[in-house]
């Protein structure tokens, strides 16, 4: 076969690829509400609006079938790399991850089914397309990729501590690309009702408060996770991610907080895989966090995780520079990291104080294993503590968080608690399997995030964990059983808490994993080429190939994968629009009090985030018209405010509408 011939045959792969994964986008059903994404069931794939999409899906599944029956070399490779033990375990979490859990058991396994053919079909039209490139264009792309990546010598040893600016490039696109992500996609608006609580916290820890005071009449102003009291008027989340978050609201610029902490990570996880790999492995595994789905939205919302792996990052990096320096200010530094990381998510604070712990006592000098292990703790409870104070401020008990005060009287008390019984959780059926927590429920949570994994991490059309899967057939490296320990001390951790996290943004519980995982999947595909003999100027055919099979599966990703999900499910997330805050500069609401007809959310908790922290200030004031009476109430208790009506999307079906404007404050009412 001529050059010009594998050229045109890899492209026609590659077309039926592209065309294959945006064929079988087209069967999820995903969208903008609160659900794990599923295939359609049958009779509506079979529906005249999806019936053309099925047949590409299947079609492309027919071609990959007789292409694989005409590639002997395929299945003698799998025979000669893989035991048949190893083979079948890998085809079982191939297949289990490839769908999510439900409730009904022919459904889910119609969807097993579906949704393993259309992975196993994408990997083989890829794998197809490489086979087809000759030679010579991959000697091409070898070289082009040694010369980004560094070559591939087999040295797997890490080169910490020497200049390397490769990551700054990577860093500068991906704030660029969470930024835009956040005002086209996201709209710069909450869209979860955490992210309200945060905003309004950080609203007010702007403007120097602890807390807001209680509002006058406080079922006008009830937002979730948003506790009232008497004389007190405070979110319930730990105080890390809305002070820092705060910084941005100085400013005037709060959705840019996490873009630029994307940015930021991106410098710290080169810096920590510096430190425990190769430069080619950390390069590698650094390129595929920045095309990475799942962190790009991560990194364009208001939710804490982002934040939160910045502390995590920075405690592991401090740790590995204590081990391999014995400088033992860097045991304070992550000890301050793991301390901050407790303000904002406290049992991910606890997992990496765990972590990092066990990771400083396999030093092999004494002093540094006591002493450092010792420093970590220290430094973590000094800052940590700085939550004692909160608590009595807010809840008047050192020991009493706001979020255990909040369930207390919003829920059952005790059932946010870790651990096990019938007595945890908060009735979610939607997304809570089962009443109360036990095994099966941490076997379902734990099957619904690895589903979410394998579909967010990279958005591959031939499932995100292909290549970690084909890691275990090689030799492990010592970093690399570091990694596989750190992602199942989060499973872990996790496991003992009764909510998976849900479907928002991918297993965001599970976020600090995302860098053990790129790292991870960055060895497995130098390890499918392992084994291969370089030529003389170190050209390894089976490691460009590995390498091109991961580098076109990211490409059909941000093509295809990245601009559905900001499309179908993030723009107008759970109905959360930023209407209010257009009508508020269109129409100048000023000093006036803007009621809201609706429900909870989103129609009132899209208003609520834009509440000034002082309800005295010449901003709009939103209160929920929930009844009448309630609205009237209201009025009553802001008589020097014009009153605005509007009614929210639930019951327009589309955007916030005016119901009525402000003629005299006396005069104005509430549609009954």
């Amino acid at each position: 076969m001529s050059a010009f011939a594998g050229v045109t045959r890899s492209a026609g792969w590659l077309l039926l690829g592209a065309v294959g994964q945006g064929a079988a986008l087209q069967l999820v059903e995903a969208g903008p509400t609160v659900r794990y994404q599923h295939y359609a069931a049958p009779d509506v794939l079979l529906s005249r609006e999806r019936a053309a999409f099925l047949a590409i899906v299947a079609v492309q599944a027919l071609i990959c079938s007789i292409a694989v029956t005409r590639q002997p070399a395929i299945r003698t490779w799998l025979r000669a790399t893989f035991p048949a033990g190893t083979l079948v375990c890998i085809t079982l979490v191939f297949v289990l991850a490839s769908a999510a859990l439900s409730r009904s058991l022919p459904g889910y396994a119609f969807e097993l089914v579906l949704a393993s053919l259309v992975q196993a079909s994408a990997l083989v039209t890829v794998v197809m397309a490489v086979l087809a490139l000759p030679v010579p264009a991959l000697q091409s792309f070898w070289r082009r990729s040694a010369a980004v990546l560094g070559p591939a010598s087999g040295d797997s040893h890490p080169t910490p501590g020497t200049r390397d600016r490769f990551a700054l490039m990577p860093a500068v696109m991906v704030t660029i690309v969470a930024a835009i992500l956040s005002v086209v996609s996201y709209e710069r608006h909450p869209h979860i009702p955490d992210e309200v609580a945060y905003i309004l916290n950080a609203k007010y820890f702007a403007a120097g408060m602890l807390y807001m005071p209680a509002p006058p009449v406080p079922a006008a102003f009830d937002v979730d996770l948003m506790h009232l009291t008497p004389t007190q008027w405070f979110s319930s989340m730990p105080p890390g991610w809305p002070a820092a978050l705060a910084i941005g609201t100085r400013v005037n610029l709060p959705w840019l907080v996490n873009p630029v902490l994307a940015g930021v990570n991106v410098l710290l996880a080169y810096l920590f895989l510096r430190e425990m790999y190769s430069r080619r492995i950390a390069r590698l595994s650094l390129l595929l966090l920045c095309v990475s789905p799942w962190y790009l939205f991560m990194g364009m919302n208001f939710m804490t995780h982002t934040f939160s792996l910045t502390a995590a990052l920075v405690a592991a990096l401090a740790a590995a520079r204590l081990i391999r320096t014995g400088r033992f200010q860097w045991a304070w530094i992550g000890g301050a990291a793991v301390g901050i990381l407790s303000l904002t998510r406290p049992l991910e604070g606890l997992l990496m104080l765990i972590l990092l712990s066990l990771w400083t006592l396999t030093n092999r000098a004494a002093r540094r294993r006591i002493l450092g292990t010792a420093f970590i703790a220290a430094g973590s409870i000094m800052v940590g503590a700085l939550v004692l104070p909160y608590n009595e401020a807010l809840t008047g008990r050192m020991t009493e968080l706001p979020l255990t005060a909040y369930v207390s009287s919003h829920y059952a008390p005790g059932s946010n608690d870790l651990g096990f019984g019938p007595d945890r959780g908060w009735g979610w059926t939607g997304l809570d399997p089962f009443h109360g927590h036990d095994a099966a429920d941490v076997a379902i949570n734990a099957a619904l995030n690895l589903f979410a994994v394998n579909v967010e991490l990279f958005g591959w059309a031939a499932g995100s964990l292909v290549f970690i899967l084909a890691l275990f057939y090689g030799r492990l490296h010592a970093s690399d059983y570091k990694m596989i320990g750190a992602i199942l001390g989060v499973l872990s951790a996790l496991s003992v808490y009764w909510f998976s996290g849900g479907p928002d943004f991918g297993a965001r519980y599970w976020f600090l994993m995302i860098v053990p995982l790129v790292a991870l999947t960055a060895r497995g595909i130098e390890a499918v080429g392992a084994s291969d003999t370089p030529d003389d100027r170190g050209f390894r055919v089976r490691s460009a190939r590995a390498l091109s099979v991961a580098s076109i599966l990211c490409v059909m990703s941000v093509a295809t994968f990245v601009p559905w999900r900001a499309i179908d499910k993030y723009h107008h997330y759970r109905g959360m629009r930023p209407d209010v805050r257009q009508l508020a500069k269109e129409l100048g609401f000023g000093k006036s009090l803007v009621l809201v007809e609706g429900a909870r959310h989103p129609d009132f908790a899209s208003a609520a985030a834009y509440e000034p922290p002082s309800l005295g200030s010449d901003a709009p004031v939103y209160a929920w018209a929930r009844t009448p009476q309630l609205a009237a109430d209201a009025i009553a208790a802001f008589p020097d405010r014009p009153v605005w009506v509007l009614r929210g999307p639930s019951i327009t079906g589309a955007g916030y509408a005016v119901a009525r404007r402000p003629t005299s404050t006396a005069g104005a009412t509430v549609n009954k």
